[in-house]
């Protein structure tokens, strides 16, 4: 067996762990095709339906600022498998909800928990060769990001042919049982001597005396928001003249975003060559020409089919540089520092989504696609303003 500071040759934890990464990552996304069936099922208004989307969020988001930290301080190979424990707990009180009530509550625990993916990927990191870190990161981030992105699919599909229930019955048996052949697998790595509200003190003086960490944090928030306005508009724009399909194959027509997810490994392994920069900007051109598919995809399924694959693999390049980069700030903070940028990634990956629906809902897919555009140019911009800090320190 490898050295436990070295699994960059074990696949089979590596699979484990990439396959845990999606499975947690999923377990936000299984209400969002759900609204439908769950609101006929509890006989509520579909506007409070819609609540259990946005507590999945916010509760994901607390998790990423309250638990991820913690990570630094704590023996994550008992921390991971219980967040994975607690999670599993959650959705299972979402498969046997009685009342809607229930299923927030479900929602909630399982929201908070999930973000044991987010424990997972730093210690990898600090797990493996640091000339390996962009290939390990990279293959979680894949297993990650396709979890994200099969989920609604599943979900739906499920739904249609049983019940909307079975998605959170499945998921959280097999969340329970990686849990337990994770916590016999993980590697042990050293631990920060630390109280719990030192943690947050000390991530204010990361943010002060690391800027490349602010600027990677909101390139990556920028870029996810870009994408994020998809999220939120493609089921009104593909269920609508002049495409109107049904909900199944609107889960389909997003499939083509698991070949960008699936490029992150290897992205990574040119990321550890050192060319991130050229990545980032590269990542961030692919954002740029994804929205003219996606604008021509207002008419054109095939445009729209093709930008959405475009504009995956272009967020794909850009979070693979990022978190390259960040991982190697402070190998001490690495939890912390994971937290910081997650936070603000999928804060813009919410007001991504807002954005969607307000452009959508005041100028329609022209609109939608011009602030798409937009979100892209300030990612460029925080990504020149990294450039301009490196710069800066190598002639100092």
């Amino acid at each position: 067996m490898n050295s436990p500071l070295d699994i960059s040759q074990d696949r089979a934890l590596l699979w484990l762990m990439a396959i845990a990464c999606g499975l947690c990552a999923g377990a936000n996304y299984y209400c969002q095709p759900l609204v439908h069936s769950i609101q006929q099922y509890f006989d509520v208004p579909e506007s409070q339906v819609a609540l259990t989307v946005t507590f999945a969020q916010v509760s994901y988001a607390l998790g990423l600022l309250f638990i991820v930290p913690v990570g630094d301080i704590v023996n994550k190979t008992r921390f991971i498998p219980l967040l994975m424990f607690l999670a599993a707990i959650g959705l299972l009180i979402c498969a046997f909800a009685v009342n809607l009530p229930m299923l927030w509550l479900g929602t909630v625990i399982a929201g908070l928990f999930s973000v044991a993916a987010q424990v997972l990927i730093p210690l990898a990191t600090m797990a493996v060769k640091p000339e390996k870190t962009g290939e390990v990161v990279g293959f979680l981030m894949s297993g990650l990001l396709v979890g994200l992105l099969l989920s609604t699919s599943l979900a739906g599909l499920l739904s249609d042919l049983f019940s909307w229930k079975l998605i959170y019955i499945l998921s959280s048996v097999l969340m329970l049982i990686l849990a337990f052949m994770l916590k016999s697998r993980l590697p042990q790595v050293p631990l920060m001597k630390m109280s719990y509200p030192s943690i947050f003190r000390s991530m204010g003086v990361l943010l002060r005396e690391e800027p490349r960490l602010i600027y990677r944090s909101m390139t990556g928030g920028f870029a996810f928001a870009a994408m994020s306005i998809l999220f939120s508009t493609i089921a009104v724009l593909l269920t609508s003249e002049p495409f109107k399909l049904p909900d199944v194959m609107v889960g389909v027509a997003t499939l083509i975003g698991v070949f960008g997810a699936l490029s992150t490994a290897y992205i990574g392994k040119i990321a550890d060559r050192g060319y991130t920069k050229i990545l980032t900007w590269a990542g961030v051109a692919v954002l740029a020409v994804s929205w003219i598919f996606l604008y021509f995809g207002g008419q054109s399924l095939i445009s729209y089919v093709l930008g959405y694959g475009i504009i995956s693999f272009g967020l794909a390049i850009v979070h693979s540089s990022n978190q390259n980069i960040i991982f190697r700030l402070r190998p001490d903070a690495k939890s912390r520092i994971n937290s910081i940028y997650m936070t603000a990634y999928f804060i813009g990956g919410a007001c991504g989504s807002a954005l969607g629906v307000y452009a959508w809902h005041h100028g329609g897919w022209s609109m939608t696609c011009l602030v798409g555009l937009l979100l892209v140019t300030g990612s460029a911009l925080f990504a020149l303003l990294d450039t301009l800090h490196q710069s800066k320190q190598q002639t100092a």
